[in-house]
């Protein structure tokens, strides 16, 4: 049981969005794919890309444990069509401001939506065991059960 009532992590994450076997050669070009599977998704359009480089540039969205969360400032919450979450893994890491990111978990959210997803997702990626799940995760469906492990049935 959860006193939560933000959405689970994982019904906010189309099959289609999660890419596994991305590559980028930088920081940048691994935000614009992060943001371009948000509008694949049918949550943004084009500007929130701009939001989230805003964002990045302002304060950067490493987590740590080989994640980023790449997200929009408040002004790009205009450009949300829906809350929708994106998760590409890069095999082959991404320098992110000289740390290795694996792992991008991008979001999109109107109003305050952010935060309750920020913080779920804190509580997967703040745990080592699960964060190296993430990053070595080759199937949707581990994926999806990681983020459906916030409920921590067991």
């Amino acid at each position: 049981m959860t006193d939560q009532q933000a959405p689970e992590l994982s019904a906010l994450l189309a099959e289609s969005s999660i890419r596994l076997d991305e590559v980028a050669a930088s920081r940048d070009e691994a935000i614009r794919k992060t943001g371009q599977a948000l509008i694949d998704a049918g949550a943004i359009d084009e500007t929130y890309v701009d939001a989230m480089f805003e964002r990045e540039n302002s304060v950067s969205t490493y987590v740590g444990e080989g994640v980023a969360i790449p997200h929009g400032t408040l002004a790009g919450k205009d450009s949300v069509k829906e809350d929708a979450l994106v998760v590409l893994r890069f095999p082959t890491p991404v320098d992110w401001d000289g740390n290795e990111v694996s792992v991008t978990v991008g979001i999109a959210a109107k109003g305050n939506g952010h935060i309750a997803i920020l913080s779920q997702l804190a509580s997967i990626l703040m745990d080592p065991d699960k964060a190296a799940a993430l990053r070595g995760s080759t199937t949707t469906a581990e994926v999806y059960e990681l983020l459906a492990s916030t409920d921590d049935d067991d």
